[in-house]
């Protein structure tokens, strides 16, 4: 006999944006034995779900149903009878048009404890990232939520059009873009002005979200040109007039965009975070993984040798991460780099260096591997003498510990200045091909039910352009990337894209990820 308890959460997901789950909702997530979520529930929350979870959906969209509701309420209470923890993501809010009412029915019946987490609801987000707010002392004070999809069986409707139409409130309609002509209609001929303004919100708060406006009398048309599909919310009132002059999220200079990033999926973040900001629908194609060599060897023997070194050179925040990881993992720390001196490329490496509790002794102004033959010489990019001399680096021993892939010219020019230089692997990056699939059928017919392909592919490396160049089929490739814009981090990354065939529309002069993003932003903007 199973004694221990199970217990459902009956979770409001929000609507759409991840980032509105509440701390409640998510800490019922990464609890749960069992994840149940719906077409509604933003797929990025599965993410914090633990990796033995049960992940379940029964998704339910325009008469393509995975799991009927009577199969939905008795799959939960299965699961709460086995002593699972269960976590019901639901859009929106549960008890909001959600069914949470009969979902928590059965569990009763069942025998079966659970709990309501309410869920930011999309009658309140979707207006209010369309830049309409329900309310307004100086249109109205109440709010009517209504269905726009009653119950087909129902021998008559529950809905009072003629109390809505006269009440003033600001309407909101869930589920009606198919009834949207009966809606106006109702309103109309109850009363209601055919010039109140209406909008529609389809896919609210997230990259996706589509606001189309007009009045009674013509937003039937107007969604009809704009091909506007569910999931949509309906909105009617004075207050929508308020969205011309309110709206921002829209606005937003990637708004809609399909941006794919290509970095490895462990360094993706800063880049998919700082895009999504802006307003970016970013879809993550990792083109490389970013691994230990294969044969470690040298660069433990280096390390054990480190006391016959003066400089140590660090090309990228990798060559940190994995030279501190073999230090540490040898059982050594950073006092044994007390007499050596370093110099780093870029702010980021530098960064990742001073977490390490050192602080680098060179940064040149540019980030690239000439950049530091340049400091070295005493030169900045422009050419022009700095700190008035150049450093002597002849005869002196320098550990360079990057890329098996990196290029040639900083050993290369190190060398002929005198230095006596091991160049030695401390990562490689390997090709990653899981998402091969999903990258053409985006490519081919934009991948959902909007038909939307890919707007922009980010470039952060010369081996994230090759790799993802080895991803797509040669001849259909000037077909499948004709009309996608590709951004690249700098020069370097913008020239293997010309060898391999891409034709570089941004190219950011501060090669760092924030750079990239600024570069993408001024070319919009431009």
């Amino acid at each position: 006999m199973n004694t221990k308890k199970g217990r459902v959460y009956l979770i409001g997901a929000g609507p759409g944006d991840p980032k509105l789950i509440t701390i409640r909702g998510m800490e019922c997530i990464q609890k749960a034995d069992v994840v149940v979520y719906d077409y509604l529930a933003a797929p990025a929350l599965l993410k914090y779900a633990r990796k033995d979870a049960q992940i379940i959906y029964v998704g339910k969209k325009g008469g393509d149903h995975t799991m009927s509701q009577d199969k939905i309420n008795q799959l939960l209470a299965d699961k709460g009878k086995e002593g699972l923890v269960v976590a019901r993501l639901k859009g929106g809010d549960p008890f909001i048009f959600g069914r949470g009412g009969e979902e928590a029915e059965t569990l009763i019946e069942a025998g079966v404890p659970f709990e309501v987490v309410p869920g930011v609801t999309s009658a309140v987000a979707a207006p209010a990232y369309a830049g309409i707010p329900l309310t307004h002392r100086d249109y109205t004070s109440s709010v009517s939520l209504i269905t726009g999809h009653e119950d087909p069986l129902k021998e008559e409707s529950s809905i009072r059009w003629d109390t809505l139409a006269q009440s003033g409130s600001t309407l909101v309609f869930f589920m009606g873009v198919k009834n949207l002509p009966n809606i106006c209609q109702q309103l109309v001929k109850n009363g209601k002005s055919p010039d109140t303004p209406v909008a529609l919100v389809r896919w609210g708060t997230t990259p996706k979200q589509q606001t189309v406006s007009g009045n009674l009398s013509n937003i039937v048309q107007k969604v009809a040109e704009a091909k506007l599909k569910p999931p949509s919310l309906i909105v009617v009132g004075d207050v929508v007039s308020l969205r011309e002059q309110m709206q921002w999220f829209e606005l937003r200079p990637f708004h809609g965009k399909r941006v794919v990033v290509t970095r490895a999926r462990e360094q993706a973040s800063d880049l998919v975070a700082a895009l999504t900001e802006l307003g970016a629908d970013c879809i993550e194609i990792p083109t490389i993984k970013v691994v230990a060599p294969p044969d470690n060897n040298p660069l433990e023997q280096a390390i054990e040798n480190i006391t016959i070194y003066d400089w140590l050179i660090f090309t990228s925040v990798n060559g940190v991460k994995f030279f501190f990881d073999t230090l540490f993992k040898m059982g050594k720390d950073v006092r044994v780099l007390g007499h050596l001196k370093c110099a780093c490329i870029g702010p980021v490496t530098k960064e990742e260096l001073r977490s390490h509790g050192i602080i680098t002794d060179i940064l040149p102004e540019s980030y690239r591997a000439e950049s530091i033959v340049e400091a070295f010489k005493g030169v900045n990019s422009q050419g022009v003498t700095i700190q008035g001399e150049r450093i002597d680096i002849k005869g002196k021993r320098i550990l360079l510990p990057r890329a098996k892939e990196a290029r040639s010219v900083l050993p290369d020019e190190l060398q002929k200045m005198g230095a006596v230089l091991d160049d030695v692997t401390a990562y490689v990056t390997e090709q990653v091909t899981e998402a091969k699939d999903e990258l053409l059928k985006l490519l081919e017919n934009g991948g959902d039910d909007d038909n939307r392909g890919i707007d922009i592919v980010t470039f952060t490396s010369s081996s994230t352009v090759k790799n993802f160049k080895a991803l797509l089929p040669q001849d259909s490739f000037a077909e499948l990337m004709k009309g996608v814009t590709i951004a690249c981090i700098g020069p370097i990354t913008a020239d293997t894209a010309v060898a391999e065939g891409f034709k570089p529309d941004i190219i950011a002069t501060e090669y760092t990820i924030p750079g990239l993003v600024d570069a993408m932003v001024q070319s919009r903007q431009s």
